[in-house]
């Protein structure tokens, strides 16, 4: 089976699974995941599973990455921020829907990886930086958008300061031992709405910068 034949087949299963949005089937459609997954794993590119990435982290799974994006309800003028680049696959997707897209990753090796596919792909409207994704990045705030590819206990002050009215938050939380929930917070002048979508399992949100690690050493 071709690349192209797997990716149609990854679009029909999302919009079984119940993606409506066309704007994200097409974005879903438009990047190639083979060039977010690392080597070993290029056969399972356009299979709808999460796959290892380095520093012990995850390419999300594309349900997981088009539902998420579905539910940010995003239009084309929005700034968006997302905590945890990783490969840079849900940064690139986004960057197809949204005006400009600011990303933060705190391990290094991850995120010059990362740009270099954004770079390859001619994607201009994203921002990225290495920092501690609880502190968010309050000199671009306010944001329209926020997501949060990682799980915390529970929503970061940080980043609901830095929503803006009328704008919404996806984010996994704990919610008991090896159970995590989606949740949805939408900004109103009356303070935050929060809805619980879906069960999940993500990597933990951890606090401030990894440190550089042997696996880094050996990649140069």
């Amino acid at each position: 089976m071709t690349d192209e034949s797997r990716k149609a087949r990854l679009i029909m299963a999302l919009r079984h699974q119940g993606i409506r949005d066309q704007r994200v089937l097409e974005a879903m459609e438009s990047i190639p995941r083979d060039m977010f997954v690392p080597g070993p794993f290029q056969d399972h590119a356009w299979d709808d599973m999460a796959l290892p990435i380095s520093c012990g982290q995850t390419i999300s799974q594309p349900y997981i990455v088009a539902y998420m994006t579905e539910q940010l309800e995003l239009k084309p003028t929005h700034r968006v921020l997302e905590i945890g680049t990783g490969s840079g696959y849900q940064a690139a997707i986004l960057s197809r829907l949204a005006r400009r897209v600011y990303t933060i990753e705190r391990h290094r090796s991850l995120l010059e990886e990362a740009r270099k596919r954004f770079e390859a792909l001619g994607l201009t409207n994203i921002e990225s930086r290495i920092g501690d994704g609880y502190r968010g990045w309050p000199e671009a705030a306010p944001f329209d958008r926020i997501i949060v590819t990682a799980a915390a206990p529970r929503p970061p002050k940080a980043l609901l300061d830095q929503l803006a009215e009328d704008g919404i938050m996806i984010i996994p939380v704990d919610a008991g031992p090896l159970y995590q929930e989606l949740v949805k917070i939408r900004r109103t002048p009356e303070g935050f709405e929060r809805e619980t979508l879906i069960p999940v399992r993500f990597v933990p949100m951890l606090h401030g910068i990894a440190r550089k690690s042997r696996s880094d050493d050996e990649r140069k």
